[in-house]
């Protein structure tokens, strides 16, 4: 309604000053009967009150749509046009609205292919990569213990790669399921032997009973191998330990995995899960991405699960997976 007096505000205004202004000049003329002057003024401004009724009657609808926010692109539908100026407007909403989703379907296809060529290139580099690896994996001196190592850390760049492309589609890619948590830390660890071995840090595992989880192993898997790496590459000291903690908070189910490491800047806690931060560690640590958390917060968020992170400098960091 107001929105509507706001527009009729001018001719309101004009018809105000057209009664005055007649009114003056049979004023002027000799016209003296004031009864009719005020009876003919009450007829009009009748009339005028009737055509006000009658157009917002007619607009409503259009109206209450310019005055509401819109929840959907598709509200404007709903209105049912009363008046040239509103039916005009109301097609060229519906011409905009069509020319809008054409542009984002065209978008969306060319998202689509693009995560199509990272997913076959991703694949397609892993089998070079493996074939590398079984050609030095019986090697024993420091050239091909070197070539392990940066394969290992290729590796994981493409798993990274891989797994950021496939965060959007993510409702397509998982499948929930119980896991017994004590196989699962256990199964990461043997997988990342190489980085313990490499850098000299040692897990420590500790999970008290048998605590069941219901996620997506796959993802979660990546999520546990994302902090084992970020706790191993931060740890500077030699026989280091980073400990998996398994219990039971509050009927929540949590893993708890501390490192021994550097720690994080206070000042940094914050960023830690934004991506491509990198924060005052990873400008002494080149190889950092600033993805790893970014992911681990993405991911265990889609899943579910929740992620505290709790650390202080020289001391280590803490980073906990809640199920609830």
């Amino acid at each position: 309604m107001r929105l509507f007096l706001r527009e009729q505000r001018p001719l309101i205004l004009i018809y105000a000053l057209q009664l005055v202004l007649t009114s003056v000049v049979y004023w002027l003329d000799g016209y003296r009967n004031l009864a009719n002057s005020l009876y003919a003024a009450l007829l009009s401004g009748c009339l005028l009150l009737a055509y006000l009724v009658y157009r917002y009657i007619t607009n409503r609808t259009f109206y209450r749509r310019l005055e509401e926010p819109s929840t959907s692109l598709q509200d404007f539908t709903d209105v049912k046009p009363g008046s040239p100026l509103s039916e005009g407007l109301h097609h060229l909403l519906k011409a905009q609205y069509r020319y809008y989703l054409s542009e984002i379907h065209e978008q969306q296809s060319k998202v689509e292919a693009h995560l199509h060529f990272i997913n076959q290139w991703v694949h397609q580099m892993k089998t070079p990569v493996s074939v590398i690896h079984l050609m030095v994996q019986n090697e024993d001196d420091p050239r091909s213990v070197a070539i392990e190592d940066e394969i290992d850390r290729l590796r994981k760049g493409l798993e990274m790669v891989l797994y950021t492309a496939r965060l959007d589609t993510f409702e397509h890619d998982f499948y929930v399921e119980t896991l017994d948590l004590e196989k699962l830390v256990r199964s990461v660890t043997s997988s990342q032997k190489r980085l313990f071995i490499r850098r000299k840090v040692f897990p420590q595992i500790e999970i008290e009973g048998d605590l069941s989880i219901a996620s997506d192993e796959k993802w979660l898997s990546f999520v546990l191998v994302q902090i084992v790496t970020n706790a191993v590459k931060y740890t500077v000291k030699e026989n280091a330990k980073v400990q998996f903690h398994g219990y039971v908070r509050d009927k929540d189910t949590v893993l708890e995995i501390a490192d021994e490491g550097i720690g994080i800047p206070e000042s940094d806690l914050p960023r830690v899960f934004d991506p491509y931060f990198t924060g005052e560690n990873g400008r002494r640590f080149q190889e950092s991405t600033g993805m790893g958390m970014y992911l681990v917060k993405q991911i265990c968020g889609k899943l579910g699960h929740r992620v505290e992170l709790e650390s202080k400098i020289g001391k280590g960091t803490t980073v906990r997976i809640v199920w609830s």
